[in-house]
């Protein structure tokens, strides 16, 4: 399979509107911009209540929810369609890692009932957006060859 380097011309698809959509940079991408909403509501959960007080949580939640951005921003960055979607599928399983997190969050009483299904709902959401996304670039890779 011939493997295409990405340009901003790899990017360019119709949103629901029928209006074109180019990405350029990371920054441009859907799921990055929820996922940077996420990880400051994850940030902002942490900074309140017993979640603040374990450390070890702490870490590992805010952890994942800036794996999300980061893998995203850095699979864009290497111009590499096969690689984008390697890292992308990182972010995916950070999403899940998130989810999984918040559940525990939950039973331990960190987090309230409102935080919990915000957080979970945007988590669910970005890693729908990234799904998507995959099989996009997927298919447009097929289609090249």
């Amino acid at each position: 399979m011939k493997v295409e380097t990405l340009s901003p011309e790899n990017y360019v698809h119709k949103n629901i509107s029928g209006g074109i959509i180019t990405i350029s940079k990371f920054e441009d991408i859907e799921a990055w911009q929820n996922a940077r909403d996420l990880t400051k509501g994850i940030y902002e959960f942490c900074n309140e209540g017993r979640a603040s007080k374990d450390f070890g949580y702490r870490d590992q939640v805010q952890r994942a929810a800036i794996s999300v951005t980061s893998n995203i921003a850095e699979g864009f960055e290497l111009n590499n369609n096969k690689e984008f979607v390697r890292y992308l599928k990182y972010s995916k399983g950070s999403c899940g890692e998130i989810r999984s997190l918040l559940i525990v969050a939950s039973d331990l009483q960190y987090i309230n009932e409102k935080k919990y299904v915000e957080l979970s709902a945007l988590s669910i959401k970005i890693s729908s957006q990234i799904a998507n996304f995959i099989k996009y670039l997927q298919s447009s890779n097929k289609n090249k060859n």
